[in-house]
């Protein structure tokens, strides 16, 4: 239960160095949109990307180039997804959420707030982040399709 034998660890490690540097080295190829702030489904790529690596380190039915192409497939995908998102308005609205105004001209939009899922005190909490003291400091907060919150704040007079 606690040791089953060294060749099992000796393959977790090698299997484990090689991974990583295929997986680092198809991110370099990919280019910064894989690693870009995460919307809903950078996320799940992410994840996934997470528990191939888990499996080809701990799965000894798992060959290290089956793990490799595996994880190219899952950047090649992610890869396929940021090019028809730029080029296909339609298909980006499919795939990634519209951004969301939570605040305007200093008042809370209480069913933006609701349909997000997002508490008046988070919001609030964004407006004090960015320099304000209250709602009415803010011109907009608007939740954008990553999860931040953007804020304007009014002009001082």
């Amino acid at each position: 239960m606690l040791f089953q034998n060294w060749q099992g660890i000796v393959r977790t490690l090698l299997v484990g160095v090689l991974a990583y540097v295929v997986l680092v080295a198809f991110l370099r190829i990919s280019g910064k949109r894989t690693l870009a702030k995460l919307n809903a489904f950078d996320l799940v790529v992410t994840v996934a990307l997470g528990s191939t690596l888990s499996a080809i380190l701990l799965q000894e039915s798992i060959a290290l180039a089956e793990g490799a192409a595996a994880l190219a497939l899952l950047i090649a995908m992610q890869f396929a997804v940021a090019f028809l998102s730029v080029r296909w308005k339609a298909f980006a609205e499919i795939v990634r959420s519209e951004p969301s105004l939570l605040v305007r001209q200093g008042a809370f939009c209480d069913r933006a707030l609701r349909s997000e899922r997002v508490t008046r005190d988070e919001a609030l909490g964004a407006v004090r982040a960015a320099g304000g003291r209250d709602v009415e400091d803010a011109d907009f907060v608007i939740l954008e399709s990553d999860g931040t919150m953007s804020v304007g704040l009014r002009a001082r007079a």
